[in-house]
C-alpha cells in the first residue's frame, strides 16, 4: 500500500494544447530550444508554432538542433555549453523522448564545471554531486513512447565506452510545464507510432511486474496497457486518427508516471546496451524484438502468474485465464501493428554478442535488474538474447 509520488510538473494535456503555452509563467526570459537534427518539427511546423507562443510570452530564443535518434554526450555536452554561452536560463525541448532526454541532461550540465560523465552513475561514470543549480525545463513533446515529459531522467549515450545510461533524477529536472498535444503527433510516419507506442507500453509493463510497486502504479500502468492494446493499432493504421492519438498519447503520460511512482524491469537495461553498441536501432524497435523471450522467460519462472493474466486482460483478451495468454494478447498486438517480423541482424547485431551485452546491461544499468520479479544471472540474460535472435 505504501508509495512516495512526487511529481510537480504542470501538464497541459489534449488536442491543441500548444496554443495555451504563452498563458503559462515561464521560468525565466531566455530560452535554448532543443529540437532534433532532422526535418520533423520544422516541415509539421510544431518549432513555428512554438515559437510563436514563447514570443507572445516574452521569451527570447536562441535554437540547438543537432540531437540525434540516440542523443550522445558529445552534442548533450556542446548543447549544456551553448545554453551557458548564450545566457539562457531555461530549456525548451521539442521533440520526442530523445530531444526530451537530452534536454533535460543539458540543463543538468549546463552550469557545473568538468565533464558530463562526472556526474553520471554506471561503469565509468564518477557519480559526483552537482556542484551549481540546474536549468528549468519545459517540455513538448511531439511523439507518444518515452513519458519523458513528467520524469526527472535523461538517457544519454557515450560511445566511446559503449555507455547508453540514465542520467539525472533529481527533483530539480521534471519539466515544469509539459505540454502533451495529440496534434502535434498526427505526422509521426506508422512505424515510428508502433516503436514508441510499445516503448510506452513496457514501460507500464515492467512497472506492473517490478519488485516496486503499489496501488498507484498500478493504477497508471493499467490504464497506459489498456489505452495502448486498443488505440495503437488505430493510431498506427491511420496517423490523422486524433482520437487514437489521443489515448496513445494518454497512455503515455501515465507510463511516464509509471516511471516516477515505480520502476523499470531489466527490459529497458538490455535494449539499451543493443543501441550502444548499435546507436541506429530504435529504442522501440530494440525492446519489440526481445520482449517476448524476455516475458517468457518470467512465465516460466511462475513468479507473478496473476499480473500476466491481468495485463493479457488489459490488453483485450478479456477471457485470459493463463500467464502464458499475455504472450498470445502481446504477439496479436505486434502483428496489428506490424512490427512481429523484427530482426537484431537487419541493426548489424551478431548472436555472438549476446554474452557482451547482458554483461554491458548490469554494468551501466545494473539497478533495474534488481527490480526484476525475480534475479536473473548473465547467462539467462545473454539467452533471451539468443532465443530472440533473427
Amino acid at each position: 500500500m505504501s508509495y512516495e509520488f512526487y511529481n510537480p510538473t504542470r501538464v497541459l494535456f489534449g488536442a491543441g494544447q500548444l496554443n495555451h503555452l504563452h498563458e503559462q509563467k515561464m521560468p525565466g526570459k531566455k530560452a535554448m530550444v532543443v529540437i532534433s537534427n532532422g526535418k520533423s518539427t520544422r516541415a509539421s511546423g510544431a518549432l513555428d508554432r512554438t515559437m510563436k507562443e514563447l514570443s507572445l510570452a516574452g521569451v527570447e530564443v536562441v535554437l540547438f538542433d543537432k540531437v540525434g535518434a540516440n542523443p550522445v554526450k558529445e552534442i548533450v555536452e556542446e548543447g549544456g555549453h551553448f545554453a551557458k554561452k548564450e545566457g539562457c536560463d531555461f530549456i525548451v525541448a521539442l521533440g520526442g523522448g530523445s530531444v526530451m532526454d537530452a534536454a533535460k541532461v543539458m540543463a543538468m550540465y549546463a552550469q557545473q564545471p568538468g565533464d558530463l560523465w562526472d556526474y553520471v552513475a554506471g561503469a565509468t561514470g564518477k557519480q559526483q554531486p552537482l556542484v551549481n543549480p540546474v536549468l528549468p525545463v519545459i517540455a513538448i513533446t511531439t511523439t507518444a513512447g518515452t513519458g519523458s515529459e513528467v520524469d526527472q531522467w535523461g538517457v544519454v549515450t557515450n560511445p566511446a565506452t559503449n555507455e547508453k545510461i540514465g542520467c539525472g533524477g533529481m527533483d530539480e529536472l521534471f519539466p515544469v510545464i509539459a505540454v502533451v498535444d495529440p496534434e502535434l503527433m498526427l505526422t509521426v510516419p506508422s512505424k515510428f507510432t508502433a516503436y514508441q507506442g510499445f516503448d510506452a507500453l513496457f514501460h507500464s509493463v515492467e512497472g506492473y511486474l517490478s519488485v516496486v510497486n503499489s496501488l498507484m502504479s498500478e493504477m497508471v500502468q493499467l490504464a497506459a496497457i489498456e489505452n495502448i492494446g486498443t488505440y495503437l493499432p488505430r493510431a498506427v493504421k491511420d496517423g490523422s486518427d486524433l482520437e487514437a492519438r489521443e489515448h496513445v498519447a494518454f497512455a503515455n503520460t501515465m507510463s511516464g508516471y509509471s516511471m516516477v511512482v515505480g520502476s523499470c524491469t531489466s527490459e529497458h537495461s538490455m535494449e539499451h546496451a543493443m543501441s550502444a553498441f548499435h546507436p541506429a536501432l530504435p529504442h522501440g524497435a530494440g525492446l519489440i524484438m526481445i520482449s517476448v523471450e524476455y516475458y517468457r522467460h518470467f512465465i516460466e519462472k511462475h513468479c507473478c502468474d496473476e499480473r500476466f493474466v491481468r495485463m493479457a486482460q488489459a490488453l483485450g483478451m478479456k477471457d485470459a485465464k493463463a500467464p502464458e495468454d499475455f504472450i498470445t494478447a502481446l504477439k496479436k498486438l505486434q502483428e496489428d501493428c506490424g512490427v512481429s517480423d523484427l530482426k537484431m541482424s537487419d541493426y548489424g547485431i551478431e548472436k555472438e554478442e549476446s554474452m557482451v551485452l547482458a554483461r554491458n546491461a548490469k554494468a551501466t544499468m545494473g539497478g533495474l535488474f534488481a527490480c526484476d520479479p525475480v534475479p536473473m544471472t548473465d547467462e539467462e540474460c545473454a539467452a533471451i538474447y539468443e532465443k530472440s535472435y533473427r
